[in-house]
């Protein structure tokens, strides 16, 4: 009879301070070092205001989400990395061809689903990649051609929308309002995908939030301090 080998553990999660470590560390290689100051520097004021850890460490997840959602540029230096083509030398032997199956927003055309329709990119792509993840410092700005697609219009209000969150919890977090804040500066990890389906998870999300500000808004507290 042959044993059956144990199953393979789940690794250890994150401490607090390694996760937002790791996060921090993202942010400086998807942007620059202030972006991960700027995501540190929000850390910190919370843990200021609170010792809640499960809070904490959501914030330090959906903020640092918000801060860099996977655009353009992101998906060029994914594909640029040389962990990415390392990955493919110890999966694959061989005589083989790469292609990506990619959806820029330049190109016209949906999907029978009504997202954006994915072509296929033989290798040649990959030089292309690489120029464009070099040109991440023209992220968000005037000479950014992807700018004003409606995905990237839709992480800037994200991004907007949720640092003002972060600074009402630090005005205004209370032992008695703790849920509601945790569910609030939650909502971003609800949203998911891109084009159409990242649309509706957004106004889905945007509805809750709606609800937990006016519930916020007119808590007896809220009203007192008024």
């Amino acid at each position: 009879m042959t044993a059956l080998a144990p199953p393979p553990q789940a690794p250890e999660p994150l401490t607090l301070a390694a996760l937002i470590d790791a996060r921090a560390a993202h942010l400086r290689d998807y942007q620059n070092e202030a972006l991960a100051t700027r995501y540190r520097a929000a850390l910190d004021r919370l843990a200021r205001r609170t010792p809640d850890e499960a809070l904490r460490r959501t914030v330090a997840e959906a903020y640092a989400k918000v801060l860099a959602p996977k655009d353009e540029y992101e998906v060029a230096r994914l594909y640029s990395l040389p962990a990415f083509r390392a990955g493919l030398e110890a999966e694959f032997a061989g005589d083989y061809r790469l292609s990506l199956n990619l959806a820029p927003p330049f190109l016209p055309g949906k999907a029978t689903d009504g997202r954006p329709r994915k072509r296929s990119f033989g290798p040649w792509i990959f030089p292309t990649l690489g120029l464009l993840a070099k040109l991440k410092p023209l992220r968000g700005s005037w000479a950014d051609p992807f700018r004003h697609s409606a995905d990237r219009k839709l992480e800037r209000k994200l991004l907007t929308l949720y640092e003002a969150d972060l600074a009402r919890a630090e005005q205004s977090l209370t032992t008695e309002n703790l849920p509601l804040i945790h569910e609030l500066l939650a909502l971003p990890l609800e949203i998911r995908g891109y084009g159409p389906v990242k649309e509706a998870a957004f106004e889905k999300q945007m509805a809750r939030r709606a609800e937990i500000l006016a519930t916020l808004d007119n808590s007896p507290m809220a009203i007192a301090a008024e």
